[in-house]
C-alpha cells in the first residue's frame, strides 16, 4: 500500500501521528511548518531528532515534483510542467498582475468531463491529485520564480468538483494560518457543472469565489460542446448558481469562451444577458485558445466586441478576459498533451 503524502495533513492530525509514534505533540507544529513551507525530504526538518525523521519516512512521503519544463511568455505569464512521484505529469500556470500574483492549478491528473474546446480531457482521467500535490504545485512554482503567490485559480487540468474531497482538504490547507494563509477570498474555484457538486460546496459555507464553466446560454450548444451538460440543463446549472450565491453571499463568476460560429451570435448573447438578470452574476469572455486536436477557432474580435455590447446594453457585468500566454500553449493540458505526442512519436 502507498505511504500517506503527509503534506496533505492538518497540525491535529500530525498530533495524533506524534501520539502513536510516541513522540511529543509539539513536534506536530513543527512538522507542519516544514511540509507547508515546502521542504523536499525529512532530512531537512533539523529541529527533530534523526529517530524521528526516520520514523515519519518510514509511515509517509514528503515528494517534490520534478520540474520536467518551463516556458516563460513574453507578457511574463510562466507555464510549468511537473512531472509527478508516479510518472504522470501536470501544468500549473503563473500569472503576474497589478493586483498580484496568481497561480492556476491543476486538481486532477487528465479530466473525464469531455468538453470539447478543451486539451486536458484528451485520454481522460487518469487520477485524482492528493490535498498534498495541488499544495506542492503552489510552494515548488514560488521557489522556481522566487514570489510570493498571493491569488489561487483551481481552473488548471482536472474538474475540480470531481475530486470533492481532496480539493476541500486542500482548500483548508491553503487557508490555514499556520500554513500559506491564502484568504479564501483570494481563491476561485472553477466547475463545467457539477450541480450535486455545487450545492455540496456551498453547504461549506466557504468564502471562495464559484466560477462556473458556462459556454453556451442554450442546451442544444452547450450538450454539443460539453457532454457534462447532457445530464442536466443550462436553466438547472443556473439555478444551482444561484444557490450558491444566496447562501454563501458571494458573486458568481461565469466563464464563456468565445468560440467562432458556435456560440458567438448576437441571439445568443441576448439570450445570456437575459438568464444573467436573475443571478447577477459576472461573466468573462475568452477568446478561445485553439487546440490542435480541434478544428475550433476564436470568435473574431468584431463578434466578441458585439456580444460584450449586448451584455454591457442588458445591464450585465462583463469582461473580456486578456488573453495571457498564447505564445506558450497556456490553456488547460496543451503543454502535458504535446510532451504525450512527443513521448508517442
Amino acid at each position: 500500500m502507498q505511504k500517506p503524502n503527509i503534506r496533505s495533513l492538518f497540525p491535529e492530525e500530525l498530533e495524533a501521528v506524534m501520539k502513536d509514534l510516541g513522540e511529543q505533540k509539539f513536534r506536530a507544529k513543527q512538522i507542519f511548518q516544514w511540509t507547508q513551507r515546502g521542504a523536499k525530504s525529512f532530512d531537512e526538518m533539523t529541529n527533530l531528532s534523526g529517530a524521528l525523521r526516520k520514523k515519519l519516512e518510514d509511515h509517509f512521503t514528503l515528494d517534490a515534483p520534478e520540474l520536467l519544463e518551463k516556458l516563460e511568455s513574453t507578457d511574463g505569464t510562466i507555464k510549468y510542467l511537473w512531472k509527478l512521484s508516479d510518472g504522470n505529469t501536470v501544468e500549473t500556470v503563473l500569472m503576474r498582475y497589478k493586483h498580484g500574483n496568481t497561480i492556476c492549478i491543476s486538481t486532477q491528473v487528465g479530466c473525464r468531463m469531455g468538453c470539447t474546446f478543451c486539451a486536458s480531457t484528451i485520454g481522460g482521467l487518469v487520477r485524482n491529485l492528493e490535498a498534498g500535490e495541488m499544495l506542492e504545485e503552489i510552494l515548488f512554482t514560488e521557489q522556481d520564480a522566487e514570489i510570493k503567490i498571493s491569488n489561487v485559480v483551481l481552473m488548471g487540468i482536472g474538474e475540480p468538483l470531481d475530486n470533492f474531497d481532496n480539493v476541500i482538504r486542500f482548500l483548508k490547507l491553503v487557508n490555514h494560518p499556520g500554513g500559506l494563509n491564502i484568504g479564501m477570498r483570494h481563491i476561485t474555484v472553477s466547475t463545467c457543472g457539477l450541480i450535486e457538486e455545487i450545492d455540496k460546496l456551498a453547504s461549506n459555507s466557504l468564502q471562495l469565489t464559484l466560477s462556473v464553466s458556462l459556454h453556451a446560454p442554450d442546451d442544444e450548444t452547450r450538450n454539443r460542446l460539453m457532454p457534462i451538460s447532457r445530464k442536466s440543463s443550462v436553466r438547472e446549472l443556473l439555478e444551482a448558481a444561484e444557490r450558491y450565491g444566496k447562501q454563501t453571499g458571494r458573486r458568481i463568476s461565469f466563464e464563456y469562451a468565445m468560440i467562432d460560429g458556435v456560440n458567438d451570435t448576437p441571439e445568443q448573447a441576448k439570450l445570456l444577458a437575459k438568464q444573467m438578470k436573475s443571478i447577477g452574476g459576472h461573466v468573462n469572455l475568452i477568446p478561445l485558445n485553439p487546440i490542435a486536436e480541434r478544428s475550433l477557432g476564436s470568435s473574431v474580435k468584431e463578434k466578441l466586441d458585439t456580444f460584450a455590447y449586448i451584455l454591457e446594453r442588458e445591464g450585465v457585468n462583463v469582461t473580456i478576459r486578456r488573453s495571457l500566454g498564447g505564445d506558450i500553449d497556456a490553456s488547460c493540458g496543451q503543454l502535458r498533451r504535446r510532451k504525450e505526442r512527443e513521448g508517442n512519436a
